[in-house]
């Protein structure tokens, strides 16, 4: 999008990657003061070495940390008060979170409550949080959700059905630690669906209307190595040092372009199908990008659309009105490639909750920052095009 006439600016914590950088996670803690830690992560994760890691690091630094693991995908705000009160009841000073997307947004979402008050859900909307929170470690042990750099916590609103966003530049946490090894334990289906979620922040990133040059060089990088290892992984590469490089550094990428430019259409549609099915993310981000993409080309400048498809392993003719359906047509391929569904019925959407749904992600903040305006109806029609 043109960035003539705006002043752009650009938030990002400090950033430590690459192999063998899981144990500076403590360091990290410990330079912010750490000395009750709390240690977010989830039950399965403690069956991997991460969080362990992370925590003997801590002792071994003399700080006493605290773990709390009742952390389940998409977490509830009823989760994140539990964590709240964990970290009030233990005297904790500084939080590391140890874990995927819903690790660290169940993070931020203990850090806010535990520093401005209230419930989670108040929060919702754009810097409503006024009071800083205390500091806050991200240790990302898979690819996809960018919430270990970005301004985004998004939680599942239990009594309404969908998924809330809240926005603040406090959410940013204060440092992340990226160790491509620790992706490494990652089931393939999670894997395909935490790279397809990589791969739509780029592209919404990129497609936004508050896109510009400080965020377009990373997402239209993030794509290039996200397609680059999603065919990889459909053509049952084994994973490797490269592989596992190029999809943290694709999220990294993808992470810092949509904390900085938002979203679209694709999350603002996603979000409540996960909310309201507790479906993948990722999944439901698959089906719905290659629509969205159609939907949206309509409007990008043709010598954006051609550099998206360049970054994207698309070739690009001389006859520029096919390229949108080029790209379309790769990215629903490459979902496909990877075991993602071919509808959104097949993740358990139904026909009677359309309009429902529509009016949910008509209301989403990423639904702002789409590049061409949608309506009621076009939202409802995207849908059912996607089941």
């Amino acid at each position: 999008m043109s960035s003539e006439g705006r002043v752009a600016k650009f938030h990002a914590p400090e950033i430590l990657f690459g192999f063998g950088a899981l144990p500076e996670a403590a360091t990290a803690a410990m330079g912010l003061g750490a000395r009750r830690p709390l240690v977010v992560t989830d039950p399965w994760l403690e069956l991997t070495p991460w969080p362990g890691t992370v925590v003997e690091g801590l002792r071994a630094q003399g700080a006493e940390p605290v773990v709390w693991s009742d952390v389940r995908p998409n977490p509830r705000a009823s989760q994140i008060l539990e964590g709240a009160q964990t970290y009030h009841s233990s005297g904790c000073d500084v939080i590391v979170a140890v874990g995927g997307g819903s690790v660290i947004d169940a993070a931020k979402g203990v850090a806010l409550v535990v520093s401005n008050g209230g419930h989670v859900l108040e929060y919702e909307g754009v810097d409503r949080v006024r009071l800083p929170l205390p500091p806050v470690v991200a240790v990302p042990t898979t690819a996809g959700s960018g919430a270990d750099v970005s301004q985004f916590c998004v939680v599942n609103d239990s009594d309404r059905r969908t998924k809330v966003t809240i926005v603040s530049r406090s959410l940013v946490p204060d440092v992340t630690v990226i160790d491509p090894s620790t992706h490494a334990t990652v089931p393939e289906d999670v894997g395909a669906a935490t790279a397809i979620d990589v791969l739509s922040h780029g592209v919404e990133a990129y497609f936004s209307r508050a896109a510009g040059p400080l965020t377009d060089s990373h997402a239209l990088r993030s794509v290039e190595l996200c397609a680059r290892s999603l065919d990889r992984l459909a053509a049952g590469e084994r994973l490797s040092h490269v592989q596992l490089e190029d999809m943290a550094l694709a999220s990294l990428e993808a992470g810092m372009a949509f904390s900085n430019a938002v979203l679209g259409a694709v999350h603002a549609m996603s979000h409540p199908v996960g909310g309201r099915y507790d479906s993948s993310h990722g999944q439901i981000n698959g089906v719905l990008l290659s629509h969205v993409v159609r939907h949206n080309g309509v409007v990008m400048p043709p010598d954006r659309m051609a550099g998206l498809a360049r970054a994207a392993g698309v070739t690009v003719g001389s006859r520029g009105g096919q390229v949108t359906d080029r790209v379309a047509d790769r990215f629903r391929d490459l979902s496909a490639s990877v075991g993602i569904p071919s509808g959104l019925s097949l993740l358990g959407v139904r026909g009677e909750d359309i309009p429902t749904l529509a009016a949910h992600a008509l209301d989403d903040l990423c639904m702002a920052t789409n590049p061409r305006p949608v309506t009621l109806e076009d939202v409802e029609r995207l849908y059912r095009e996607a089941s």
